[in-house]
């Protein structure tokens, strides 16, 4: 399957969807001045995985609501344009200005991250991995030191590995609905986080480096093993909720 061979000039674009068939190369590389969204759907992996959940645009939320008996596989990227150019067949999106900075490949039966996903490590601010089969997060991912929000629940994850310290602009992590037994120490490198969603996990204490988050506003850790908080709990002046139903908690510290 191929796209026309002057939609690279379209200077209104702004959203481009290929939904099913063969294309003749792994993906494009679009070059247009406004284009903010590119899905390609069944395109790419020759399996059909539970129905993609995240769509934000009212075109393909309207689309999905007309063919719900169809399972897709979508791959969302949001891209900022600066120049004008072609639409050109390649084997990954190549060229200086292009700039991705959202993935999303929520329920799509991994068992890894993408190899794709390194390709954008200076500009990727978003990942989304939400309902997978993941059991460890590859060295390669903490090299994307622009990301901002990682969103990994309903994987297979026992850890978090130390490497997490590197992403030091990271704001906002979930990593609800897996088998997490504990936080690494130097989670206190990370002192962008704002928001940690960390519930249904098995987790039985907070290291002492998780006060040292000073900037934490929202912290989820509902239905773990937390048997107490750390000492120093009270150092989070800035947290607004607080959220520990079903733990296994017999005391609190003075906050």
């Amino acid at each position: 399957m191929g796209a026309p061979s002057g939609l690279g000039w379209r200077e209104t674009l702004k959203g481009y969807i290929l939904r099913k068939g063969k294309v003749k190369s792994q993906c494009w590389t679009l070059v247009l001045g406004p284009l903010v969204q590119l899905r390609m759907e069944n395109l790419i992996r020759g399996r059909n995985p539970p129905q993609y959940q995240r769509s934000p645009c009212k075109e393909v939320r309207a689309a999905l609501r007309k063919r719900p008996e169809e399972e897709l596989q979508c791959l969302e990227m949001t891209t900022k344009r600066k120049i004008i150019g072609r639409l050109v067949p390649c084997r990954c999106f190549r060229g200086e200005e292009e700039i991705i900075s959202v993935l999303d490949y929520s329920h799509c039966s991994l068992q890894q991250v993408p190899k794709e996903v390194f390709n954008f490590e200076r500009t990727l601010e978003e990942l989304y991995l939400d309902a997978n089969q993941i059991e460890e997060l590859p060295k390669q991912l903490f090299n994307c030191q622009a990301l901002r929000k990682l969103s990994i629940p309903d994987n297979d994850l026992s850890n978090l590995p130390t490497t997490i310290a590197s992403l030091v602009n990271l704001k906002e992590l979930d990593i609800s609905k897996n088998g997490v037994q504990e936080f690494p120490e130097n989670i206190k490198c990370c002192k962008c986080l704002t928001i940690i969603e960390a519930s249904v996990n098995p987790i039985s204490k907070l290291p002492d480096g998780f006060t040292q988050l000073l900037n934490l506003t929202q912290l989820y850790l509902n239905d773990a093993f937390l048997e107490f908080l750390p000492a120093n709990f009270g150092r989070l002046v800035k947290l607004r909720i607080l959220e520990l139903r079903e733990n296994h908690l017999k005391t609190l510290p003075n906050i």
